[in-house]
This record gives C-alpha cells, sequence and structure tokens, in this order.
C-alpha cells in the first residue's frame, strides 16, 4: 500500500498534522517511538485548555482521537532511511520494513544534550527547566538559577529575573562587560564558582553544589542545553539544513515544505522556539499544504 502521506514522529507536530489529513479523507500513517521530547515533565503549560495537563495524557488522548478516523494507520516503529523515487518516497523501518507513501512529513523531534553534573539528569523537567514561559510560573517568587552553558544562558538569565531572584552561575567560565552590565541591570546575582552538582530530595532542588566554596541555596535551575534531533532522515533525504542557537535546524518554506519536493517537517526540527503551541501550528500548517498538493498538484 502506498499512502497519500507518511508522518515520522507521533508528538504534538506528527499528531496535530495526522489529525487535518485524515479528516480531510486521506490515508496517513504515522510512526512512532513513544519517546516525546517532554516526556520528563509532570505537566505542559500555556497551551489552550489544556493548561497544567501531563504531555503523556495529552498525546495519549490525540493519537486516540486520530485512531477513530479510518484514514488513520499506526506503527510503534523508528525510521532508519528514507529515499525518494519518481512521487513516492519509500522509508526504511529498523526492523527491515519499508513503508511508501506520496507524501512525506518529518517531525521527529529533538534531543536535549544534558550537561554533566551530578543530580542533574534526575531532575531535568522538574526542578531543571529550560522554558520560562512553560515552567516559570510554578516557581515565581523562588530562588531562581541559570547555568552558563553558552551564549543563550546570558539572554536566558536576563529573561528569568521576571520570575524571581536570579543567579547567574558562571560555572569557572567568563562573559564580557556588556553581558555583565545588562545581567547587573537587570538584578542577576552572579556567581563565578564552578559547579559541582545539585543537591535535594527527590526530584526537588535546594542547592548548587559549588567546588570549593559554600553550597548557593536555590528551587529551579534553568538550562539552554544543545540539542540534535532525533534522526538523520532529513539529511538522507538531502534536505538543507541549517545552523541554529542550540542545534541543526532543517530548512522550511512558511508552508513547511523542505527542499526536498514533496517532503515537509515541523515542529521542534525546523524552529529555535519549542513550545507545544507552535509545534501543532506547524504540524495543522504542513498538512495543510500537504493536502492541497495532494488535491491540485505540486
Amino acid at each position: 500500500m502506498t499512502y497519500d502521506a507518511i508522518i515520522v514522529g507521533g508528538s504534538f507536530a506528527g499528531l496535530s498534522a495526522a489529525l487535518y489529513l485524515v479528516r480531510a479523507r486521506r490515508s496517513v500513517l504515522v510512526l512512532d517511538t513513544g519517546k516525546p521530547r517532554n516526556r520528563f515533565a509532570a505537566a505542559s503549560h500555556g497551551f489552550f485548555a489544556q493548561d497544567g495537563s501531563a504531555p503523556l495524557v495529552m498525546l495519549e488522548t490525540m493519537r486516540e482521537q486520530v485512531k477513530a478516523y479510518p484514514g488513520a494507520s499506526f506503527m510503534d516503529a523508528k525510521a532508519v532511511d528514507a529515499t525518494r523515487t519518481g512521487n513516492t518516497f519509500h522509508v526504511a523501518l529498523e526492523n527491515g520494513d519499508v513503508v511508501s507513501g506520496t507524501k512525506l512529513l518529518l517531525a521527529y523531534g529533538i534531543t536535549d544534550i544534558l550537561p554533566e553534573r551530578p543530580g542533574l539528569p534526575e531532575r531535568w523537567g522538574k526542578s531543571v527547566i529550560h522554558c520560562p514561559y512553560c515552567h516559570g510560573y510554578e516557581f515565581s517568587g523562588q530562588r531562581l538559577g541559570v547555568l552558563n552553558l553558552s551564549e543563550a544562558s546570558i539572554h536566558q538569565a536576563s529573561l528569568i529575573a521576571e520570575w524571581g531572584p536570579t543567579t547567574f552561575f558562571l560555572d569557572g567560565g567568563t562573559i564580557d562587560p556588556d553581558a555583565m552590565t545588562i545581567l547587573r541591570k537587570r538584578g542577576v546575582g552572579i556567581e563565578p564558582g564552578t559547579v559541582a552538582g545539585l543537591v535535594g530530595e527527590g526530584a526537588g532542588l535546594t542547592a548548587v553544589s559549588l567546588e570549593n566554596a559554600p553550597e548557593r541555596p536555590i528551587d529551579a535551575l534553568f538550562i539552554a542545553p544543545a540539542n540534535r534531533p532525533n534522526s538523520d532522515l532529513a539529511e538522507r533525504l538531502g534536505c538543507a539544513v541549517e545552523a541554529g542557537m542550540l542545534g541543526p535546524i532543517i530548512t522550511v518554506d512558511d508552508m513547511k515544505a523542505t527542499t526536498v519536493p514533496g517532503a515537509h517537517a515541523a515542529g521542534d526540527i525546523t524552529r529555535s522556539g519549542h513550545t507545544v503551541t507552535f509545534a501543532c501550528a506547524d504540524g495543522v500548517m504542513a498538512a495543510l499544504a500537504i493536502h492541497r498538493s495532494l488535491a491540485f498538484g505540486d
């Protein structure tokens, strides 16, 4: 069978696209490995009518709603290669199977590359967070910190100060005088010491441990980690990819089309700003473009 569209990735962007396409009476295959980026968070915030909902519950509800349409098919499988022959895409799966579709949507998301600090990974998405718009309100007025990982961390620290008293942990690094001036104008404290690890009970955070210095009490630590795509399908297909602030980004136009005809991309792999709302909107835009291309031709 040749599907009208194959969607690689069953998180918010992929499922939003799938819903619109099956409602347009098209056959859609969603390939998913069941590991969405925000699975570490207990709650998602800022998405209309779902503020505070658990991400995995939201995705399961979306998946069941898409499954209710006869045009929807799902495979819990990892795509490892993709080629285009004429007007058909062929996607090879890890189990050796190959599936085919007229259109292809890449929505496989990204993985955050966390800094190696004792106590950090187990608190990721809970008291170690990256997006103040997603999680900052829950720590309003508490002791906040930002770990110096890149130039993006300076901007992050100046922004985080909107939510509470903030300390910028240089982690043994340095910043230029202009950046120092910006942070001080925003009321951000500077801690020059090297971070040895995080201290707290369970997923909670009470302090940052420093080398050769007393612990600094803290309730939440913001980081802006680098990221990597969850797949190399874009590169295998020959899609243009550009350098983003924290990781590579697939080049797309306003309709989420890549530089390879018939292939679209949506979600975190196409932008530097990452929210559930953005991902869903990207998926919808890609679905509209795919459907109109199927209906009227390229």
